[in-house]
């Protein structure tokens, strides 16, 4: 009798060892498939926010591409694409703060820098314009560095 319950303990610690090993099997797939997905996301939402930036940034000046409509100036510690619109109001676009800021405003109205809405996040914006040559480099939270160069046609037919 004895004997008969050893054997009937046995098979029942063999079948909780098979499913531990088991779960801690499951377990180790899981972790790893979450770690894998973890890491595409954050670089496909980096890579997203790099496209968004630059899209953005090509967008508003190809809107803004008439005879002196886009322009670069020094707006606050760095500089900022100055676009002109047709009713004489001027956005500006530049990093302030860890963001890309907008500002709507009339020219001379003595805005500064914080007083623009936030975009999106990034580092950095570097903008200088050499002839019609427009060149943009940002810097995006992880500290990827997109370089782009527009050209300006000034109201030319065609997209820049």
């Amino acid at each position: 009798m004895k004997k008969k319950a050893i054997q009937h303990h046995m098979d029942g610690l063999l079948a909780l060892l098979l499913f531990g090993i088991f779960a801690a099997c499951v377990l180790a797939v899981l972790l790893t498939g979450a770690g894998a997905y973890r890491r595409l996301t954050l670089r496909d939402q980096a890579a997203y926010n790099g496209r968004t930036c630059q899209q953005y940034l090509a967008t508003r000046v190809r809107q803004a591409d008439a005879a002196n409509g886009v322009q670069v100036e020094d707006f606050g510690d760095a500089g900022a694409l100055v676009l002109l619109d047709a009713y004489g109001y001027e956005t500006r676009v530049y990093c302030y703060d860890g963001y890309l800021m907008e500002l709507y405003a009339a020219p001379g109205s003595g805005l500064a820098p914080e007083d623009g809405e936030k975009v999106m996040e990034i580092q950095e914006m570097d903008v200088s314009c050499d002839d019609d040559l427009l060149k943009i480099v940002v810097i995006n939270t992880e500290g990827m560095e997109s370089l782009q160069y527009l050209s300006l046609r000034s109201g030319e037919e065609g997209a820049a």
